[in-house]
């Protein structure tokens, strides 16, 4: 027993696998809500990427069920959703964390096709999935959905335009469901993390110096993990957070809490007589 609330719920969670071995945010929250009491929904394009959720999971004696689908496409959102109801006949809880790192470039020279199908993975997604849980839990009168964004939708400093806007345009999303939802009882909110190493991050060889300065960036100087992103999912998709919805949960070591400034950028009154 625990007091979560969430003993005997449906949870779905999209991106529950990672392209390498590791915890990433999906994983994590995945495995936390299983171990929480929630029958889960693992959703990722490979059967191969949810393999270590599935035995996370196993290990810690919950229940989940993989489902391949490609969540940027109108059906296979609505496949997912249907196999959820098929298999349990609800949807309590729904965790949108697909998410792409999208293409280089400035909006002088990102190439406008891969802009667009970073918008699609990242955004449209999370709308249509949401698109079809959220008829389920207005039936029910009660519902939590969670949106994975990032610090980096709440500041500058991205080296590319698309990610950071995407990850921007979650924030506006979770937002404006919150206000069309909450009167059904569909809370909804969004995490936004800081610069944790996952799969997702390492799978494409960030090196141990750039990692390095990125534990340095935040104040606590301490490397998050994606059981940090998890921990919040779970918070929020929970009892606990029953009066919160519209809201960001920032997970990121006190970066976004920092200007970055050192003694010697600083400005102080001079000291009168």
């Amino acid at each position: 027993m625990n007091d979560l609330g969430l003993d005997g719920s449906v949870a779905i969670v999209t991106g529950a696998g990672s392209l390498a071995p590791g915890i990433g945010n999906g994983k994590a929250a995945a495995v936390l809500l299983a171990e929480a009491g929630a029958k889960v929904m693992l959703v990722d394009r490979s059967l191969d990427n949810m393999k270590e959720t599935l035995e996370l999971i196993a290990e810690r004696g919950g229940d989940c069920v993989p489902v391949t689908a490609d969540v940027s496409d109108e059906a296979g959102c609505a496949g997912v959703v249907a196999s959820a109801m098929d298999t349990w006949g609800r949807v309590d809880v729904l965790v949108n964390n697909v998410g792409t790192a999208g293409p280089a470039g400035t909006v002088v020279d990102v190439a406008v096709d891969a802009w667009d199908a970073c918008l699609r993975v990242n955004v449209t997604s999370m709308l249509l999935m949401s698109r079809f849980a959220i008829p389920h839990m207005r039936a029910a009168g009660a519902g939590s959905i969670v949106n994975i964004s990032s610090v980096l939708g709440m500041r500058g400093g991205h080296p590319a335009i698309a990610y950071p806007t995407t990850k921007a345009a979650i924030i506006g999303l979770t937002k404006s469901m919150a206000v069309h939802h909450g009167p059904d009882g569909i809370r909804v909110n969004a995490v936004a993390p800081g610069f944790a190493y996952t799969p997702m991050v390492y799978a494409q060889g960030l090196s141990e110096e750039n990692r390095e300065r990125r534990r340095l960036a935040a104040p606590l100087h301490t490397e998050g993990t994606g059981w940090d992103t998890g921990e919040a999912v779970l918070f929020l998709a929970s009892d606990r957070s029953r009066w919160m919805t519209g809201t960001v949960l920032v997970v990121d070591g006190g970066l976004t809490a920092s200007a970055g400034m050192t003694g010697d950028m600083s400005v102080t009154a001079r000291d009168t007589p």
